[in-house]
């Protein structure tokens, strides 16, 4: 059963512009450090940062209905699984709450200028699981 639904679009020079003036505060608030690590590793960067960005928005918006105002942006870790594909982790006092029975999928995009992201929040141990 389909829980939640969350998209986001950013534009990549946005999160460009955030990182140059604000350095390492902004990272750090913002992304977790093997996001860090990995944006880091990238030709570009910028984009990852900000497909990072728009998929954490994505999935916080897929969670409105049991967000609290005590979770932040490094609650949600956007990872890439063995074969590449993001996958949204859930860590802290957000992935041991209520959210333990969900299933995240993302799907990121981007191109020169916007990086966006649709993320879907499935109930999980349903019969009608798939």
């Amino acid at each position: 059963m389909i829980f939640g639904l969350g998209i986001d679009i950013i534009e990549i020079e946005r999160i460009r512009q955030s990182i140059e003036k604000f350095g390492d505060k902004f990272l750090e608030k913002v992304f977790t450090e093997g996001e860090i690590t990995y944006c880091k590793s990238k030709a570009d960067q910028y984009q990852h940062f900000a497909a990072r960005f728009a998929a954490k928005e994505a999935v916080s918006k897929s969670l409105s209905d049991l967000w609290k105002s005590e979770y932040g942006w490094k609650h949600i870790e956007i990872i890439n699984n063995e074969k590449g594909k993001p996958e949204a982790v859930l860590t802290g006092a957000l992935g041991e709450n209520a959210y333990q029975n969900l299933d995240i999928h993302i799907s990121i995009s981007h191109s020169h200028n916007y990086a966006c992201c649709v993320a879907i929040t499935q109930m999980s141990g349903g019969k009608d699981d798939r």
